[in-house]
């Protein structure tokens, strides 16, 4: 099964659902649509939650709008910066589109 990292400071947005897409490079485009992924930290690599892919959309850095930016719960400013922290000189990106299946929230199971 395909998993997927993600900075610690976004897990909870991720769990509270104010986070619902993540934009990243060339290098993670290819997830399927409709699989399930496991979701584990950057840093510890700690699992945390299961997420279905919903949708992989091509685009520009130069084309993120506030609508990016809400669903990434941050200003465009901030998503801009953050972005470019994490891919410097990347002009092309994948919006992968995201819903929460499962977490680590034990009232969940």
């Amino acid at each position: 099964m395909k998993e997927i990292t993600f900075y610690q400071c976004f897990r909870e947005n991720i769990l509270n659902g104010s986070k619902t897409i993540t934009i990243r490079d060339d290098s993670e485009k290819d997830f399927k649509i409709g699989s399930i992924i496991d979701v584990f930290t950057f840093e510890q690599h700690q699992w945390f939650a299961k997420i279905k892919i919903l949708a992989v959309t091509p685009i520009q850095f130069s084309q993120l709008t506030e609508m990016h930016a809400q669903q990434e719960n941050m200003t465009l400013t901030e998503l801009k910066q953050v972005i470019r922290q994490i891919y410097p000189n990347v002009e092309q990106l994948f919006v992968i589109h995201y819903q929460l299946v499962s977490t680590d929230d034990v009232n969940e199971r």
